[in-house]
């Protein structure tokens, strides 16, 4: 970080807060909030006089409450900017009747009550989101006592004791006597892998942490009793099996099974853990001095507005979705937006970096070309056509349209930030949008030819492009049997399927028809398939209206890997479309064809 401050083409800002974000790949608008420290950073040497007065004393968030810090503060060891900061919330002010004590006591004159926020506007062209995580809060998990034991802390909470840096210079005591306990207990997965509490997820770090942690116990403490309670030991990176080993060697005894629940004893404050060893299949009660819950980690509270503001992707974990897990591990959906570190996923110091240096190759890779290369498929707005009734501004997942209705500017699209999914094309009332390569009289030139000869015989099937589409392919490689009869045609996104391409293919005498695309939070183009959902449930209410039964219209959902999905849900559409009579399909032909529809079709 010290090296990251010094550098002369890198312009760091701390205590600062990003408020919006617009523009494009290449073009990003940045509007960050600098808050007032109150302590000029340029010339304050972190002396420490200000805080030998202040008498405003509070937790220390760094050391977890494990000690105590005044309003005036250096965030922890080797911050960047090497420079004091004083707590706004807390401060007794400037007033030398009521404190001002600081002031007094720095020689150097850095200390300013009348220094305001500031807000700074820049422009970048790309962005690399690396928000970080948080961890876990126990309190919830009434069973392991950890607000109403001492003696039950965090891992976080440990941390801070055996650090050299720390409230107790690296020493472990308990907090009820200050004294180095005999016997210590890890409790795995707090808040991790769990349907009722915490995430199902499994947070990566954690198991690898106490490992590390028993090491250094049993350095310092060799003939201290440690056990670490556990579901099962995830030591899958480099070299991580071997410290897991070692730790059993020094003496560690690894319990499978979790603590039902935590008793405390009132005279020795000591902890009593009911455990069923699952190995043994034995309920058994472990005493101890002193018990440490390994906590999970969860996206950071701010992850939401950072999602609007970039228009990103989360999983159904809450971390941000990545454009592909394999091909693209590092970009978001948005073009120019990459992800560093845990912002992403749970991962540890190795994986963070490894990450931060791709998505640095990354954001290189585009900037040092000067230009981008836009794939043809991006939308076209029809000028002559627009109406600057603002559908396609609303809808589209990318912000990629633009629209001046008060000086009567028709809509554009910016073509570096368009991603071609169609769904603009598919909202608009008018046809005032076109999508290159996929265009109306295209698909529609598509749906024609399939159904030219023996309609009735076939399944028509709008899938795409990234998901429902590779899945069929997936089973066609996978040799897995599904009806023959099925016509595909491929869209970059289900958001491209307009209406009128289902009531054509009625029309034409389709008996059945299937739209699909990504599930839910796994769509390549953000959240174009809920506007997909959106216009199929409008679809069917018409055709139940009409006397046209909706369920000859179906929507799924399939992933790339789904081939086996795909294949069952094409033969229940074979079972559909054989129980469609001809009169059926005649009966919607004249439907669709009288005049009366044609002037009230959706």
């Amino acid at each position: 970080m010290m090296d990251v401050g010094r550098h002369p083409r890198i312009k760091m800002l701390t205590l600062s807060e990003v408020k919006s974000i617009s523009g494009y790949v290449g073009n990003f608008n940045v509007k960050v909030v600098k808050k007032a420290r109150m302590v000029d950073e340029k010339e304050c040497t972190a002396c420490g006089d200000c805080t030998k007065e202040c008498p405003v004393v509070k937790p220390d968030e760094f050391d977890m409450g494990l000690s105590s810090r005044n309003a005036i503060y250096l965030p922890f060891p080797q911050a960047v900017p090497s420079a004091y900061v004083i707590n706004r919330e807390e401060c007794l002010g400037s007033d030398p009747i009521i404190c001002g004590k600081c002031i007094k006591l720095c020689e150097k004159g850095c200390i300013d009550f009348d220094m305001k926020d500031e807000e700074i506007e820049f422009k970048v062209g790309t962005i690399v989101v690396a928000t970080g995580m948080d961890v876990y809060d126990p309190s919830e998990m009434d069973e392991y006592g950890y607000t109403r034991y001492e003696n039950v802390i965090t891992s976080m909470e440990f941390e801070r004791l055996i650090n050299a840096g720390g409230p107790t210079k690296g020493e472990i005591i308990r907090l009820t006597d200050r004294k180095v306990p005999q016997s210590i207990a890890f409790i795995q997965c707090v808040g991790s892998r769990s349907v009722d509490k915490g995430g199902t997820y499994c947070s990566n770090i954690c198991c690898m942490n106490t490992v590390k942690d028993t090491l250094v116990l049993k350095e310092h403490y060799p003939e201290m009793d440690i056990k670490v309670f556990y579901i099962d030991i995830r030591a899958s990176g480099k070299g991580f099996e071997d410290l897991f080993r070692r730790s059993k060697g020094e003496g560690v005894r690894y319990i499978r099974g979790l603590p039902g629940q935590i008793k405390e004893d009132p005279h020795t404050r000591n902890l009593v853990l009911s455990v069923e060893n699952t190995a043994t299949n034995k309920l058994l009660e472990h005493e101890v001095e002193m018990v440490v819950l390994s906590l999970g980690v969860k996206p950071c509270e701010d992850v939401k507005e950072t999602q609007e503001m970039l228009a990103l992707q989360r999983t159904s974990d809450g971390f941000y979705l990545e454009a592909h897990p394999k091909l693209q591990p590092v970009d978001s959906a948005t073009k120019g937006i990459f992800f560093a570190g845990c912002a992403e996923s749970p991962k540890d110091i190795k994986d963070s970096v490894t990450q931060a240096s791709a998505s640095a190759a990354r954001a290189m890779r585009l900037m040092n070309s000067g230009e981008i290369t836009v794939e043809a498929i991006t939308a076209e707005v029809l000028k002559d056509e627009c109406k600057l009734c603002g559908v396609c501004v609303r809808v589209c997942p990318y912000n990629a349209i633009t629209m001046d209705k008060d000086n009567n500017i028709p809509a554009q699209v910016i073509q570096a930030a368009c991603s071609g999914c169609g769904t603009c094309a598919a909202e608009c009332p008018t046809n005032a949008i076109s999508m290159r390569h996929f265009t109306d009289s295209q698909i529609e030139g598509q749906i024609d030819s399939l159904l030219e000869e023996e309609p009735a015989e076939k399944i028509l099937v709008f899938a795409c492009n990234w998901c429902s589409y590779a899945g069929a392919d997936f089973a066609g490689v996978s040799r897995l049997q599904y009806p023959s009869n099925a016509r595909l045609i491929r869209t970059m996104c289900s958001g491209r399927v307009d209406k009128k391409f289902i009531w054509r293919a009625f029309e034409k005498g389709a008996p059945v028809i299937l739209v699909s695309g990504c599930h839910f939070g796994d769509c390549h183009y953000i959240d174009a398939n809920h506007w997909t959902k959106k216009r199929v449930e409008k679809i069917w209410k018409k055709m139940k209206k009409l006397g046209i039964r909706p369920e000859r219209l179906q929507l799924e959902w399939i992933s790339a890997a789904e081939g086996i999905r795909f294949s069952n849900v094409m033969k229940r559409m074979e079972e559909l479309r054989a129980g469609v009579t001809p009169d059926e399909i005649e009966d919607t032909r004249k439907i669709l064809t009288s005049s009366l529809l044609r002037n009230t079709q959706p």
